[in-house]
């Protein structure tokens, strides 16, 4: 365990997949995913201070994620984006060309969450889906590091000099990436900077970084290691409490189960965890283990639990996981706009953060 943690990156999460709620699983047309909400969480958490904020990708849901990161991008001064980009429905080089135009007009502060997303209509097994993945990344890391191309691979071959337009630093932007499956791990392993994982138990969490670390060194290779949670804060204990309690209050099961299905990746290694620590938390009161709440996932599917205290609380439980090896951390809440207000005036001031260097 570390006793000296250098600065994490905290991030926020824009609702670009229509997932903004005050009550989960009602929904409010003030909250649906728009250019204008959209935008309006990204400023907030811009002039809240966070170092970074994800914007989601989704076929079926919401709004198209490279456009809004685009059009994001002259108004921003500060914060870093994390743009997410579904690799089954991208043709490499165009994607290459495109990020490297996105840094530019973000002066350099883009960074990329790679989805290893089916093409829509169609399914691919989960280990080529992942081997495809790792060859885009290695095809975009060579273009965007502006080398030329010569790749012939199982799922692409080509031969290419890179776009003219480079990235501000003329390197690729970190990669940011999950996935649980051993497949997952492995292109992971092979392919990104940050490794994601979604809300477990400490033991868990312990686990999974360590496995990572070993893969990595494998393939000769580094990762650091990033954390997606939501998050519940208030001034006391009590009324964190209340406010998930709140959330939940007008959620029935089958409601909360048609939204859970709707999800492209409903059935992944990732959402079976989550579905997992719900099941084991469901004789706490929902709670995995202290300040861990699930009740999130009985109307999400993917991220699915909830770090839920006072400003303390939450603070002693991000420093635990930095502990462990976290290195970033991609947080919501319900409203965003709102929670994001909330975790920026009661926990980010006291906790020592910056944007992950790589």
């Amino acid at each position: 365990m570390r006793t000296t943690l250098p600065p994490c990156e905290i991030s926020w999460f824009s609702a670009l997949c229509d997932d903004d709620y005050e009550f989960l699983g009602v929904p409010d047309p003030k909250l649906q995913s728009s250019f204008e909400h959209c935008r309006d969480i990204v400023m907030q958490a811009e002039s809240g201070g966070f170092d970074n904020v994800l914007l989601p990708s989704g076929y079926a849901l919401g709004i198209d994620t490279t456009a809004f990161a685009a059009a994001m991008a002259a108004m921003l001064t500060r914060i870093r984006t994390l743009m997410a980009v579904r690799i089954g429905e991208s043709w490499p080089p165009q994607l290459a060309r495109q990020i490297a135009t996105i840094d530019r007009m973000m002066g350099g502060r883009l960074t990329v969450n790679i989805i290893s997303s089916d093409l829509p209509g169609e399914t691919l097994a989960s280990e080529p889906r992942y081997a495809r993945t790792v060859e885009a990344m290695t095809i975009l890391r060579t273009l965007l590091d502006g080398k030329p191309l010569d790749h012939q691979g199982e799922f692409w071959r080509l031969k290419l000099d890179p776009p003219r337009i480079t990235t501000m630093s003329g390197r690729c932007p970190p990669f940011y990436f999950g996935g649980l499956s051993p497949a997952a791990r492995e292109a992971a392993a092979q392919g990104c900077d940050v490794y994601l994982m979604w809300p477990d138990t400490m033991e868990g969490v312990r686990g999974i970084v360590s496995d990572m670390r070993t893969r990595a060194g494998r393939h000769g290779r580094t990762l650091r290691f990033g954390y997606r949670v939501h998050v519940v804060v208030r001034e006391t204990e009590a009324e964190a409490w209340a406010a998930a309690d709140r959330l939940l209050s007008k959620l029935d099961d089958a409601t909360g189960a048609e939204i859970r299905s709707r999800s492209l990746d409903s059935q992944s290694a990732g959402v079976r965890r989550q579905a997992e620590l719900r099941e084991e938390a469901a004789r706490q009161d929902g709670y995995a283990e202290a300040n861990l709440w699930t009740g999130i996932g009985r109307a999400r599917s993917g991220c699915g639990a909830a770090i839920v205290g006072d400003p303390d609380q939450v603070l002693a439980k991000l420093n635990a996981y930095r502990a462990e090896g976290i290195d970033a951390f991609i947080l919501s809440g319900y409203p965003h706009a709102a929670e994001a207000d909330l975790f920026a005036r009661h926990v980010l001031p006291h906790i020592d953060h910056a944007p992950l260097m790589l």
